[in-house]
């Protein structure tokens, strides 16, 4: 299982083209099958990496107290909220995606758009690695995610969703504003959510 995620992984990320025709061709019986294959455990890396990367870098230490294992809590805790809603806007966006699927004249799919919201969500998973580097991880994270709409742009190329080739951008555009702005509100409600609450500090 673990070899045929990371061929999957380097397939998307280095042949996104190539991948997307293997891909069409899968059939998965159940919305579960593809999650627990391959979304539980990708979505998992950014918030356990953003947690190893506080514990490496004086994260969980309060002003002049040192180590806090209060700050350490609650920083587990937003991991483990953070993981949880991931899984719920990748599914999310698959319906979006599903939704928007008449008006850019495409066939609606619900597993072929998970499949798309799924594996274009590839690089922002993969990218969490990247909140090890000092200061700058969560940026560089950020622009590694950017690669999605391409991967996002090659699956509806495949038709995918059966989409005419002139509304390909088009229904890209649509969908790619709209994921973004969902990925990026989700997680700034969080963050001050749990800033309000005085659930996690924020530095």
């Amino acid at each position: 299982m673990l070899r045929e995620l990371v061929r999957r992984v380097q397939g998307i990320l280095l042949k996104p083209r190539e991948e997307w025709i293997k891909i069409k061709e899968e059939f998965f019986p159940l919305f579960s099958q593809l999650f627990s294959s391959y979304v539980l455990i990708l979505a998992a890396i950014p918030p356990v990496i953003r947690f190893l990367a506080n514990l490496l870098y004086g994260g969980f230490r309060k002003p002049y107290s040192g180590w806090s294992w209060n700050v350490a809590g609650k920083n587990f805790l937003f991991s483990i909220v953070t993981y949880i809603f991931s899984l719920i806007v990748v599914y999310v966006i698959g319906r979006i995606i599903n939704v928007l699927a008449p008006i850019f004249s495409s066939r609606r799919s619900n597993i072929n758009s998970l499949k798309l919201a799924v594996y274009s969500l590839t690089p922002y998973w993969i990218g969490g690695l990247l909140y090890l580097a000092p200061r700058t991880g969560w940026i560089l994270r950020y622009l590694v995610a950017l690669y999605g709409i391409y991967i996002l742009y090659s699956g509806f190329a495949a038709s995918l969703m059966e989409t005419p080739k002139e509304k390909v951008l088009k229904y890209l555009i649509a969908s790619g504003i709209l994921a973004i702005v969902l990925i990026a509100g989700v997680e700034i409600i969080l963050r001050t959510l749990f800033a309000v609450w005085g659930v996690l500090r924020v530095a």
